[in-house]
C-alpha cells in the first residue's frame, strides 16, 4: 500500500502517452466499430473486473443497440506490474450458452488472460466471442490472440490510466500514462 504522496511520485515518474481528447475520439470510433459490426445480435456483454470499470463505463453509453451487460472477474495482476497466476474471482455465467459475447478489457498485454476468457467462454457453448480492449501492448513476442476492436497500440512500457492502474493507483485518470 502506498501513501498519498508516493502515489503522486508515481504519476511525477511518469508521461502521457495518450492524450483524453484522444481517449474520447478512440471510444466513439470504437462504439462505431463494434455497432456495425454486432449492432443487430443483441449481445451479451461482458467488463473484466477491475481494470475496465472505467473503459466499460466510457464505452457502454456509446454502443446504441440493445445488450446484455454482465462482468467477470479473472486476474493476473493483482497490483503488481507483472503478471502471475491466474485467478477466477467471478467466473461466467451460464448465460453465455448460444450467445454472441463481447468482452471489454482495459489492456491487452501478453494475451494470456484474454485467451482463458475466450476458452472458459467458447467452452460453455457461446456462439461467437469478441474482444474489445482500450489498448493493446505491442510486443515482440507471439500472442495467442489479439483483440476484435482495440482503442490504441501502446508501447512495451507499464502504462496506467483510464482503469488501468499503476500499483493499484491512477485507475481514475482520463489519460493514459506511461512510467519512465
Amino acid at each position: 500500500m502506498l501513501t498519498a504522496e508516493q502515489a503522486r511520485e508515481l504519476w511525477a515518474s511518469s508521461e502521457e502517452i495518450v492524450s483524453a481528447a484522444e481517449v474520447q475520439e478512440s471510444l466513439d470510433r470504437m462504439a462505431a466499430e463494434i455497432t456495425a459490426s454486432m449492432g443487430n445480435e443483441f449481445p451479451l456483454v461482458l467488463s473484466v473486473m477491475g481494470g475496465a470499470v472505467v473503459f466499460t463505463g466510457m464505452l457502454l453509453p456509446k454502443l446504441q443497440f440493445p445488450l446484455e451487460f454482465d462482468y467477470i472477474h479473472l486476474s493476473r495482476y493483482n497490483n503488481k506490474t507483472v503478471g502471475g497466476e491466474m485467478q477466477w474471482r467471478v467466473a461466467p455465467r451460464e448465460s453465455v450458452k448460444d450467445r454472441v459475447v463481447l468482452v471489454l478489457d482495459d489492456i491487452l498485454d501478453e494475451g494470456e488472460t484474454m485467451a482463458a476468457i475466450r476458452e472458459r467462454i467458447m467452452d460453455m457453448g457461446a456462439k461467437e466471442f469478441h474482444a474489445a480492449v482500450l489498448c493493446e501492448k505491442t510486443l515482440t513476442k507471439l500472442k495467442p490472440m489479439h483483440p476484435d476492436f482495440c482503442g490504441f497500440k501502446v508501447p512495451d512500457r507499464y502504462v496506467f490510466g483510464c482503469g488501468m492502474d499503476a500499483k493499484g493507483y491512477w485507475r481514475n485518470l482520463g489519460t493514459i500514462r506511461a512510467l519512465l
